[in-house]
């Protein structure tokens, strides 16, 4: 290896969004995460939107209005 190229490793302290904190390594010396395996529903098993930007509630407000705009249609063999 090369001296003088490569970042400093540090013991790295991680704090996730759920309250749970643990030590890892890496070049940052403190890391905040929004998700972490003790509330992950993959690890979890338990069924929960991960929604950090309000990403579901803007695209339900978005297209709150436009209802079943498919159904309303009807087909097109209907109208001939």
């Amino acid at each position: 290896m090369q001296e003088g190229i490569h970042p400093e490793y540090h013991e790295t302290k991680v704090h996730c969004g759920c309250g749970n904190t643990f030590v890892t390594g890496s070049v940052r010396k403190e890391l905040k995460v929004d998700i972490c395996d003790q509330c992950h529903p993959f690890y979890t098993g338990k069924l929960k939107f991960v929604d950090t930007a309000g990403r579901i509630e803007k695209f339900k407000n978005k297209f709150a209005s436009a209802g079943y705009a498919s159904l309303k249609r009807g087909k097109k063999d209907e109208k001939k």
